[in-house]
């Protein structure tokens, strides 16, 4: 089940996100940054999932139409942002799936949230026209970027957005999630537990 409950750590995050929907204070861009498996991409679908959710809360529903489109990954209005070259996002791909798709308003929802997996990737040149839409977006628009490394993205984007450092998770939360959730006996969940050093993904 989709939910920020079942989201191992990221404690501060979550309560971010949760305060920014409970006061209308969403913001139009954020950066998650974090190592690959810390669970970036679960935050921002949780996140853009809840958002979207009909019955407005700080969960998602799960029941209503909007939550069965993004568990079926077909919601038109959560875009997740794919490219073609391997190690390359153009400016091409961020102007066909973003720019120009930003401009149409929300087919169904009161958001358009647009999800940038591996935003590192980006070129210069599609960081710069990215910039545009972050600095001037539509009311609707939520951006988020996820990425291994914020520090390679354009000083302008990063002062722009609301950045998201996912840390390290604790090692007694890591073991409890393995043994309870995954069976795994205590001496095998503590060998993950030393190899993963805070890393969810990694201990899975």
């Amino acid at each position: 089940m989709v939910s920020f409950n079942n989201i191992i750590g990221h404690e501060e995050i979550i309560r971010h996100l949760k305060n920014a929907m409970t006061t209308g204070k969403v913001s139009h861009s954020y950066i998650f940054t974090g190592r690959p498996g810390s669970g970036k991409k679960l935050l921002a679908t949780t996140y853009a999932m809840t958002l979207q959710c009909e019955a407005g809360g700080t969960e998602p529903c799960q029941k209503c139409d909007s939550c069965k489109k993004a568990l079926g990954k077909n919601h038109p209005d959560i875009i997740m942002v794919n490219h073609e070259k391997p190690g390359t996002i153009s400016i091409d791909e961020i102007r066909d799936q973003l720019i120009h798709d930003v401009a149409i308003k929300p087919y169904c929802s009161p958001h358009k949230i647009y999800i940038v997996p591996d935003a590192e990737m980006m070129t210069v040149q599609a960081q710069n026209a990215l910039l545009k839409t972050i600095e001037e977006p539509p009311e609707y628009a939520v951006i988020m970027l996820l990425t291994e490394n914020a520090e390679v993205l354009l000083p302008t984007i990063r002062s722009r957005c609301v950045m998201m450092k996912l840390r390290n998770i604790k090692d007694q939360l890591v073991k409890k999630y393995l043994m309870e959730q995954m069976e795994i006996p205590d001496y095998k969940a503590d060998v993950c537990v030393a190899f993963a050093q805070g890393n969810m993904g990694k201990a899975i």
